[in-house]
Formats: C-alpha cells, sequence, structure tokens
C-alpha cells in the first residue's frame, strides 16, 4: 500500500528542514513524496535542492494559494492513500505512517483515518494546545466537531470520486473537503489514538482579525454549501469546541 505524502511550502526556509527529516525518519517503506513550491524566494529553494534526492516529485511555480498547491499534489500522486504534511509541520514519532497503513490495511472498508495532534509554540516547541479526537459519525458534524485535517489521511479515489480542495473558500476549503466527504457523502473512517502530528501555531487563518473574520465567513458559507442544518449553531459549537484544547 503505497502512501502519498503532500508538503506544500511558500517561503518556508525556517522550519522546512525540520518537517523534511520528520519524513526521513519514517519507518514506513512505501511512501512516495510530494513538494510543492509556490515560487519561493527565500532560501526553501535551496533546502528543498539539498534534499531531492529523496524527494519523488518536485515542482516550483506560482499558484493561487495553498490548496491549489495541494490540488496540484493530489493530481500527480500516485499512491492508495494521500496525507498532508505542512512545511512548519512534523510527525510525532517515526510511526506515524506505519500506523497509517496499518490501520487501512486491517479495516479495507474504511476511506479514510485520523488522529491526535498537539498545537506547538514556533519558537519555543511548547504544546499550546491538544486536539485529542474520537471515534464519530457524520451527526456529530452537526454538532460542530471536525477531525484535525493534518492528520486526515483519505484513499485518493475519494479525491478522484468527490472533487479536490475548494478555491473559492480561503483557508476554508480544508473544512470544507472534510464537512464534503464526511457528512455529505458520509465516507466511512477510523479513529488512529495516536498522536500524529506537532503543527506550529500561527497559520494563514490566524493571521489577523480581518482573516479570523473571513475565516468564520468562509465556514458558514461551506456549512450551507454542505446542507448541515442550523449553519450558524454549529459553526458557534464549532468554536467553543476550542476552549477544552487549552
Amino acid at each position: 500500500m503505497k502512501i502519498s505524502l503532500i508538503t506544500v511550502v511558500y517561503n518556508g526556509e525556517t522550519f522546512l528542514q525540520e518537517c523534511f527529516n520528520s519524513v526521513w525518519g519514517q519507518t514506513y517503506p512505501d511512501v512516495e513524496y510530494l513538494v510543492i513550491d509556490g515560487g519561493s524566494k527565500d532560501k526553501t529553494l535551496g533546502i528543498i535542492a539539498k534534499n531531492q534526492a529523496r524527494i519523488n516529485y518536485f515542482v516550483s511555480e506560482k499558484d493561487h494559494g495553498l490548496y491549489d498547491a495541494i490540488n496540484k499534489g493530489i493530481e500527480k500522486s500516485t499512491g492508495d492513500i494521500i496525507g498532508i504534511l505542512n512545511a512548519d509541520d512534523m510527525f510525532s514519532s517515526p510511526d506515524v505512517l506505519t500506523a497509517v497503513a496499518k490501520t487501512f490495511q486491517s479495516q479495507p472498508e474504511i476511506d479514510g483515518l485520523y488522529g491526535d495532534l498537539n498545537y506547538i509554540h514556533p519558537a519555543s516547541g511548547k504544546i499550546v494546545r491538544k486536539w485529542k479526537s474520537r471515534n464519530t459519525t457524520f451527526k456529530d458534524l452537526q454538532q460542530g466537531w471536525m477531525p484535525a485535517h493534518p492528520t486526515l489521511y483519505i484513499k485518493k479515489a475519494l479525491f478522484e470520486k468527490h472533487g479536490g480542495y475548494a478555491l473559492d473558500l480561503g483557508t476554508t476549503a480544508d473544512y470544507d473537503l472534510m464537512l464534503r466527504l464526511l457528512y455529505t457523502h458520509q465516507i466511512k473512517t477510523a479513529y488512529l489514538p495516536m498522536l500524529m502530528v506537532n503543527m506550529r501555531v500561527g497559520g494563514l487563518s490566524n493571521k489577523s482579525v480581518y482573516s479570523r473574520w473571513l475565516a468564520m465567513v468562509n465556514d458558514y458559507k461551506s456549512l450551507r454549501r454542505n446542507k448541515l442544518p442550523y449553519p450558524f449553531w454549529v459553526l458557534l459549537k464549532k468554536k467553543l469546541s476550542k476552549l477544552k484544547q487549552f
């Protein structure tokens, strides 16, 4: 079972090598690694060049943002399973992809899986939030629940069937994808009870008050697009559920 792992980067010189190191340290052998660069102007391309012998596919070109770049990676991937590791994130242990593969192999009926995630401070590496997930059904999405997107692994056939990331929803494209797959199409998923990713805080959706507001607007659009009942209340519950992660 081949896992295609996609890393998207733009001007990511600060943490990219740490991301690469966590990929090189994985014990699972059948991994296809794709790196999609948005035309970086810093030292990112030099870091990629030093690691390129271990990268299966690489391109550097202008794109229409993070999710356009991820879609490019999905299109070029040849694996059975697709996962994403952001350029400033790291796997929590060398056995993450092995555990992912074993779960899919032992539960062939599932279409996807997700696990746990830690938010860490970008400078100190200290844990800021813990995202502990659980076994759930599509109905939990009506209560504001969602899996941690960086821990989500999906069969490629599902992207071919239901499409990739929407490019008209800004930083909410990942939420929209999860609603589309887990709620609208009710794909079968499994919870992998392990810490999978250490994610540095300070993403695109949290840069400013305006970006936070825009993310909420697009969250609401995603909820309506996927026809969840009472979208305003779902959005409120989604925001409130994050408080217990601190």
